[in-house]
């Protein structure tokens, strides 16, 4: 039985993947701040291990590595991240929001590669994914939301180094882009159903090949400019 191993699963993408991966037969290990928050992830139905972890706190990172250090994790999934105020303009900018979200956004994901690198490097899949977003792409910036645009840039430089540190050890590596996804921040009115993006994604992670390690693609495997 193959392993995901997902992160930010109380909710949104997160939530989805685990009820997708389960319907499949994975065994899932669903990473939330707060499982709590909202039941519906204790209401899926399959072989699901329920963690609680803050993504920004090193140390219970590194402790959960160590409860599961006899799992294999065939695909990691960062998926925890936050995307702040809608407005941050020039003049208008809370730097303290700012660090959170590079520790949440660029650190998180790099931290549990680090310690759960092991485990993936272990398994068959051998794939750690990062869901990062198109506002990352430095070609295809207009304007505006400068502190979560930078981030999810800066997330995809670090994913981009992964990809080359861990070529060796034969992990593919690769930043997704979602689309604008029906979750409870984007509201009804975005144009993708939530279930199809995480489909999608799903489909380009199981079609993934050692070539495509690096790549920034969407949820239809298309391709973005850095």
């Amino acid at each position: 039985m193959p392993t995901v191993l997902i992160t930010g699963t109380s909710r949104g993408i997160g939530l989805e993947f685990v009820r997708q991966y389960a319907a499949e037969d994975w065994h899932v290990i669903a990473v939330a701040r707060n499982p709590e928050s909202d039941p519906r992830l204790r209401e899926i139905k399959g072989d699901i291990d329920i963690r609680q972890a803050d993504v920004t706190d090193h140390d219970v990172i590194d402790a959960l590595a160590q409860e599961l250090s006899s799992q294999a994790v065939d695909v990691l999934i960062n998926n925890a991240g936050i995307n702040g105020a809608r407005e941050t303009t020039l003049g208008n900018i809370d730097y303290e929001a700012w660090e959170k979200m590079f520790a949440v956004n660029v650190m998180a994901p790099m931290k549990l590669a680090e310690s759960f690198v092991d485990h993936v490097v272990r398994s068959d899949g051998k794939t750690i994914i990062c869901i990062s977003s198109v506002v990352g792409s430095i070609a295809r910036n207009d304007t505006g939301r400068c502190d979560y645009r930078a981030s999810k840039t800066a997330l995809n430089m670090v994913m981009r180094n992964l990809s080359a540190d861990l070529r060796p050890q034969g992990i593919k590596v690769l930043s997704l882009h979602p689309g604008w996804v029906q979750t409870e921040r984007n509201g009804p009115t975005a144009p993708m159903p939530l279930d199809e993006s995480v489909k999608g994604m799903r489909n380009v992670i199981a079609g993934m090949k050692a070539s495509d390690s690096g790549r920034f693609l969407n949820f239809k495997g298309e391709e973005y400019a850095w």
